[in-house]
């Protein structure tokens, strides 16, 4: 079974064929976009990607916990995972960038930031 994902902004860069997709519904809370962390479904391994027309293909896995009949909102929160045999140490280089956006009006406070580097040419 094969699923179609078309969405309206620009794909990750990073997405690629061999990716995990998975997808949260979401909420409002205290004026946020929340979700449970419990309620992450795995849809499957990306077979292929159109970044002209926005499009992605996930192959459905076999589904032993039924959630084939679940089907996706234009709300919901759709993220990719690269297969654990990728990159498998830390990331590589002298520069890093990072944009944070909050869709809040209200004032937040940001607890932490924290990454994990390796110089790549030593």
């Amino acid at each position: 079974m094969q699923i179609k994902l078309t969405f309206d902004q620009e794909l990750n860069i990073s997405l690629s064929i061999g990716d995990i997709v998975w997808y949260t519904p979401v909420t409002i809370a205290g004026g946020y976009d929340v979700s449970d962390k419990s309620s992450i479904i795995k849809l499957g391994e990306v077979e292929s990607v159109d970044r002209n027309n926005k499009i992605v293909l996930v192959k459905k896995p076999h589904d032993p916990l039924g959630y084939a009949g679940i089907s996706l909102t234009q709300n919901d929160f759709v993220m990719f995972s690269k297969p654990n045999s990728f990159n498998t140490s830390s990331i590589k280089g002298y520069y890093a960038k990072v944009r944070l956006d909050n869709n809040s009006t209200e004032k937040i406070e940001l607890f932490a930031v924290s990454s994990e580097i390796s110089e790549s040419s030593k």
